[in-house]
Protein backbone atom coordinates (compact mmCIF):
# COMPACT_ATOMS: atom_id res chain seq x y z
CA UNK A 1 0.00 0.00 0.00
CA UNK A 2 0.99 3.99 -0.85
CA UNK A 3 -0.22 6.89 -0.68
CA UNK A 4 0.55 9.74 -2.72
CA UNK A 5 -0.05 13.51 -1.80
CA UNK A 6 -0.43 15.80 -5.68
CA UNK A 7 -0.61 18.84 -6.91
CA UNK A 8 -1.64 19.36 -10.64
CA UNK A 9 -1.06 22.28 -12.51
CA UNK A 10 -2.00 24.17 -15.34
CA UNK A 11 -5.64 24.30 -16.92
CA UNK A 12 -7.19 22.04 -14.34
CA UNK A 13 -10.10 24.11 -12.63
CA UNK A 14 -12.89 24.49 -14.61
CA UNK A 15 -12.35 21.86 -16.76
CA UNK A 16 -14.25 18.63 -14.90
CA UNK A 17 -10.80 17.81 -13.96
CA UNK A 18 -11.95 16.51 -10.23
CA UNK A 19 -14.65 14.94 -11.60
CA UNK A 20 -12.50 13.17 -14.10
CA UNK A 21 -10.02 12.53 -10.94
CA UNK A 22 -12.59 10.91 -8.90
CA UNK A 23 -13.56 8.60 -11.64
CA UNK A 24 -10.48 7.51 -12.50
CA UNK A 25 -9.71 6.55 -8.43
CA UNK A 26 -12.51 4.75 -8.53
CA UNK A 27 -12.19 2.59 -11.66
CA UNK A 28 -8.69 1.63 -9.98
CA UNK A 29 -10.19 1.41 -6.95
CA UNK A 30 -8.09 4.20 -5.24
CA UNK A 31 -9.28 5.68 -2.06
CA UNK A 32 -8.69 9.53 -0.68
CA UNK A 33 -10.19 13.20 -2.27
CA UNK A 34 -9.57 15.72 -4.48
CA UNK A 35 -9.98 19.41 -4.30
CA UNK A 36 -9.56 22.81 -6.01
CA UNK A 37 -6.53 24.98 -4.37
CA UNK A 38 -6.71 28.59 -4.53
CA UNK A 39 -4.04 29.67 -7.64
CA UNK A 40 -5.74 27.31 -9.86
CA UNK A 41 -4.28 24.09 -8.92
CA UNK A 42 -5.77 21.00 -8.18
CA UNK A 43 -4.57 18.68 -5.05
CA UNK A 44 -5.33 15.22 -3.94
CA UNK A 45 -4.72 12.25 -1.82
CA UNK A 46 -4.60 9.20 -2.52
CA UNK A 47 -4.00 5.37 -1.25
CA UNK A 48 -3.64 2.18 -3.06
CA UNK A 49 -1.38 -0.45 -4.25
CA UNK A 50 1.34 0.29 -7.15
CA UNK A 51 0.03 -1.11 -10.11
CA UNK A 52 -3.54 1.04 -9.67
CA UNK A 53 -1.71 4.26 -8.59
CA UNK A 54 0.73 4.24 -11.72
CA UNK A 55 -2.34 3.68 -14.15
CA UNK A 56 -4.37 6.45 -12.52
CA UNK A 57 -1.05 8.91 -12.51
CA UNK A 58 -1.18 7.73 -16.76
CA UNK A 59 -4.80 9.14 -17.06
CA UNK A 60 -4.30 12.14 -14.95
CA UNK A 61 -1.10 13.27 -17.34
CA UNK A 62 -3.96 13.64 -20.32
CA UNK A 63 -6.92 14.33 -18.15
CA UNK A 64 -10.36 15.70 -19.28
CA UNK A 65 -11.00 17.19 -22.49
CA UNK A 66 -10.41 20.91 -22.14
CA UNK A 67 -7.75 20.35 -19.68
CA UNK A 68 -4.00 20.94 -19.76
CA UNK A 69 -1.65 19.87 -17.20
CA UNK A 70 1.54 21.43 -16.74
CA UNK A 71 2.85 19.46 -13.76
CA UNK A 72 2.45 16.87 -11.70
CA UNK A 73 4.15 17.28 -8.11
CA UNK A 74 3.86 13.91 -6.16
CA UNK A 75 5.32 13.31 -2.36
CA UNK A 76 5.19 10.16 -1.41
CA UNK A 77 4.15 9.38 1.82
CA UNK A 78 2.81 7.06 4.66
CA UNK A 79 -0.27 5.33 4.00
CA UNK A 80 -2.83 5.94 6.76
CA UNK A 81 -6.16 3.69 5.42
CA UNK A 82 -8.10 6.60 6.72
CA UNK A 83 -9.96 6.72 3.93
CA UNK A 84 -13.06 4.49 3.05
CA UNK A 85 -13.93 5.91 -0.99
CA UNK A 86 -12.38 8.31 -2.90
CA UNK A 87 -14.52 11.83 -2.70
CA UNK A 88 -14.73 15.58 -3.94
CA UNK A 89 -14.10 17.95 -1.18
CA UNK A 90 -15.27 21.90 -1.53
Amino acid sequence: MKRAHVVISGMVQGVGFRSFVKKHAEDFGLKGFVRNLHGGNIELVIEGYDPQINSFFQALRKGPRGAQVEDIDIEWEEPTNEFKRFEIEQ
